[in-house]
């Protein structure tokens, strides 16, 4: 069998200045920036409804409602 030859790793580095990290950060903002508000624009533009929202829900049949039926505390079962 022939000897396998070991083969240097060498590392990847990158070195960057204060500029350059700042500038780095500057265009992330904008970006981040940038996607915020199409995010918005397209929210409002998606949600905005086209017709008028019709319920079907009477002002009068308010009173017509059965009420409410609260918990007692001390019925609740513990485990």
């Amino acid at each position: 069998m022939a000897a396998q030859k070991k083969r240097k790793k060498t590392a990847v580095r990158f070195e960057l200045t204060r500029g350059g990290i700042g500038s780095i950060a500057i265009v992330c903002f904008c970006i981040f920036l940038w996607m915020f508000l199409f995010g918005v624009w397209t929210g409002q533009s998606l949600l905005k409804p086209t017709d008028p929202v019709v319920t079907g829900f009477k002002a009068g049949s308010v009173g017509l409602e059965q009420p409410v039926i609260h918990l007692d505390e001390t019925k609740k079962i513990k485990p």
